[in-house]
Parts: C-alpha cells; sequence; structure tokens
C-alpha cells in the first residue's frame, strides 16, 4: 500500500514563469479529511459558479419544453442538451423587469446585457457617466474571490467597443460587458485563448513571463517543459490514483495549448487577416473559438484557480453570420423575423449550435471526476439570454437553463415554470446562498427560489 503522503490544496506546479494549479487530489490533506468527516462526500468539494450569455433571444416555440416537471420533453434547440436531462433544469417564466425601457425608448439589446447579471436599470447614456449595479458573480467574488487565485475570469467570443453610442443612446459598454464590479465599473471579457490561457498558468514576474514567451516560441516548447521536473517529483509521491489523475490533467492542459497554438498558425497564415492571436480563423472558427473558451473555464474549475466565472458568447445585438451552419445572415438581422417561417428556423439553427457548444461543456465538465462525483456536480451554470423573443425585443418568460448539482443542493432533471414576472434575480439570490453568501438582495430580487432543491 502507498505511504501516506499529503500535499497542500495550494500546491502548484512551477518552473520558469509558470504556475500550474494542479487538480484535487487524495494527497491534498484538508480534502481527504473533509471527505472522511461527511456522510457526503459531494458536499466536501468547493461550489462553482459559471454565467454563460448568448444574444438576441431565442424562437421560443423551439426552446420551451410542452411538459413541466421531471418527465419534460426536448424541443428542437434543447435536442443537444438530452444526454444531461438528470443535470439539467429548464426554468421558464423568470423576467428582468429593469431590462425594459422604463421611460428611456429604445436600446432592449444595451439593457439586456447589462441588467442579465445585476438585475439593476441602466442608465441610459453614451458618456462617461455610465451606471447600472453589482453583478452576480463580482458579488460572489467580494465574498469568496481570496479563497482562489482569481477571484473571477471573465471571457468573451466576440470582440465590440467599450465606449460610444452602441444602441440608441447607450454606451457601447453596456452591450460590451455583463459582468459589473461596480455600478459604473464593468469588467470586459478576455477573448483572445492564448492571453487566458497565459493568464491561468504564467507566474504575475512579468520579467519572467516575457522570458518564458520568449523561451517557448523560440525552442518550441510546450508550458509543460518548464514544469516538467516538478511534476515527476510530485508523481514519485502519489498513489495510482493520484497519478493517473494528474497525468489526464497534464494531457488536457497541453491539447488546449496545442488548439490555441494551430489557431495562431492558421491565423497568421492569413496575409490579409488582421486577427487576435490566438483567436480560430476559417468557416468553423467560431466553434473552435466557443470550445476553446469552454476549456479554458473547466480547467480553472478543475484546479480551484477560480470558483466563479462568466462567458459572452458573443454581445447582444451581435449580427454575426453563421456560415458553418449555411446561415449567411446576420443574427441580429434574423431575430427581427416579423414572424416569418424561414427566418424563425434560421433563429432556431442559431440557436441549436449554441445549445450543442453548452453541452460540449458539460460533457467537459462531466468527465472530470471529483470524490465520488464529477466536476459538473459542485458547479451552478446558468445558460440563457437577457431577452426572450428577438423579434418582440421582450425580457419576461426569458430562456433560462440552469446546470449542474451545486455540491448536492440541487435537484436536477425538471422543467419549472415559475409565477409570471418572477425576478431572475431570484435565481442569483439562490445562488449565492448556497456559495455560503449571504446578501438580502441582488438587484430587484424579491426573495428565493425554493423549487430548485
Amino acid at each position: 500500500m502507498h505511504k501516506k503522503w499529503h500535499i497542500p490544496r495550494r500546491t502548484f506546479l512551477r518552473g520558469l514563469g509558470t504556475a500550474m494549479a494542479l487538480p484535487l487530489l487524495e494527497a491534498m490533506s484538508p480534502v481527504t479529511q473533509l471527505i472522511a468527516a461527511s456522510a457526503d462526500p459531494k458536499k466536501s468539494f468547493p461550489k462553482r459558479m459559471a454565467f454563460v450569455y448568448v444574444p438576441n433571444g431565442v424562437n421560443m416555440v423551439d426552446w420551451t419544453p410542452t411538459k413541466v416537471g421531471a418527465d419534460f420533453d426536448f424541443p428542437y434547440i434543447l435536442e443537444p442538451l438530452k444526454p444531461f436531462q438528470k443535470d439539467l433544469l429548464v426554468l421558464s417564466g423568470l423576467a428582468h423587469d429593469k431590462a425594459r425601457p422604463h421611460g428611456d425608448g429604445a436600446g432592449d439589446h444595451a439593457r439586456a446585457s447589462a441588467t442579465f447579471l445585476t438585475g439593476c436599470q441602466a442608465r441610459k447614456t453614451q458618456g462617461v457617466d455610465i451606471k447600472v449595479g453589482i453583478s452576480v458573480d463580482q458579488l460572489a467574488a467580494q465574498k469568496i474571490g481570496n479563497e482562489t487565485r482569481f477571484s473571477s475570469l471573465e471571457l468573451g467570443c466576440e470582440g465590440n467597443r467599450q465606449a460610444g453610442n452602441c444602441d440608441s443612446g447607450y454606451s457601447c459598454a453596456y452591450q460590451a460587458n455583463i459582468s459589473w464590479k461596480a455600478e459604473s465599473t464593468p469588467m470586459p471579457p478576455e477573448i483572445d485563448p492564448r492571453l487566458v490561457f497565459e493568464r491561468l498558468f504564467a507566474n504575475n514576474d512579468s520579467g519572467e513571463i516575457s522570458e518564458k514567451s520568449i523561451r517557448r516560441k523560440r525552442y518550441q516548447k510546450s508550458i509543460l517543459d518548464f514544469v516538467r521536473e516538478d511534476a515527476k517529483q510530485l508523481q514519485s509521491n502519489l498513489g495510482y490514483t493520484d497519478r493517473r489523475k494528474l497525468d489526464e490533467y497534464l494531457t488536457a492542459v497541453r491539447e488546449v495549448e496545442q488548439r490555441i497554438e494551430k489557431a495562431e498558425r492558421f491565423a497568421t497564415a492569413l496575409p490579409d487577416a488582421k486577427r487576435p492571436s490566438g483567436i480560430p480563423s476559417g468557416i468553423d472558427g467560431f466553434e473552435k473559438h466557443m470550445r476553446l473558451m469552454y476549456d479554458l473555464q473547466a480547467l480553472a474549475f478543475q484546479t480551484d484557480t477560480t470558483r466563479i466565472s462568466t462567458l459572452m458568447i458573443a454581445f447582444d445585438g451581435s449580427n454575426r453570420s453563421y456560415k458553418n451552419i449555411d446561415i449567411s445572415e446576420g443574427h441580429h438581422e434574423l431575430s427581427h423575423h416579423a414572424d416569418e417561417e424561414l427566418k424563425k428556423k434560421k433563429i432556431a439553427k442559431i440557436n441549436h449550435f449554441h445549445s450543442t457548444q453548452f453541452a460540449y461543456f458539460l460533457e467537459k465538465l462531466k468527465s472530470i471526476p471529483e470524490g465520488e462525483g464529477t466536476l459538473l456536480d459542485h458547479c451552478m451554470i446558468v445558460y440563457g439570454s437577457g431577452i426572450g423573443d428577438g423579434n418582440a425585443h421582450n425580457h419576461d418568460n426569458l430562456p433560462v437553463l440552469f446546470a449542474g448539482g451545486g455540491g448536492g443542493t440541487i435537484q436536477g432533471g425538471r422543467h419549472i415554470r415559475f409565477k409570471k414576472e418572477t425576478p431572475m434575480s431570484n435565481l442569483y439570490l439562490s445562488m449565492l446562498e448556497r456559495m455560503g453568501i449571504a446578501v438580502d438582495r441582488v438587484g430587484d430580487s424579491t426573495g428565493r427560489l425554493r423549487e430548485l432543491s
């Protein structure tokens, strides 16, 4: 039997300019003690929360299950998520009242994204005097962010201006951000996978980061080359299960790294394309980009580098075309479908494409063991939009999914229909409670959603 040997939870594999956090191992004594002391090992692991934003609403007919309860059906848009039925809640009836005009006129796309995680009304301005509210992810980061290397992680797959007029007199900052550290301080998402990767796995010393990047490019080395000796020494002291888990983790890191490197090579090979380094290009580039960002989120959660993340698939009002699924028209243009069946079918096809990528994220989380369960068991993930139907620009009966077990506190596998005008902020209040964070209100919340348990 392998000797008992414990290492601190905050152990890193270190090398020149590199600090790689580790996944949870049996040899990490605090975890071992927690599991031994708990009748339910799933409750011994930290909970993580993530928010995924999709723009321009959805085609609600192809989204909403006809049945309520455990035996719900999967309409076309949700079909890719059927394998995760037991891990999923479809939440109907939630609303964001503060995304409505309330006398401010047009600008539903700006208000949709600005209100999505804040539950607050955005001040209508295209100047520097922006104001909305603190988002739920940053409320959590303020309370538990000091327990991890990074308080939170803000990601995106499409860039947008952070200032100027973008939607009927609203600052671009409202459309470009869903995470807000303070009422007037957005947390802009990082869209370059390479920069996210470097942030997660590099030391904070700028000199070391620079030297490491130069050496890696010169010798075409992997980031793993710089921590190889440290990893070998660690593995020699680990039991069989931990050695296998560490090997799987290092393999996953290298796979992400290789995909980023490939994206960089293809991007720089196009002489007329001015693309940020590391962002995949080509007809299927957007799909690859999304999956890279999902993989990076999974790695950050697996290593407990952060417990809070947000991902904007695209900014609200985005007119991106989806030629990879044979849709040449812009997304925003199609969302104003005027009840034309062909346009609605194309919108549903875009929505289906987005949910397929989300299913990829859930599969990734579910494939990572943690205790007697999986990483997904210890996550709470909200997926949705701040607009219901893109043509109506309504902010009630929003398309919202909730995935993950919340550390055993969520009863999944149901379609729940809430009372009309139930604030979506009530969901966030319920999530914070499960994170052990006591707050009285989030935005316009009126209470907690007891139906989740």
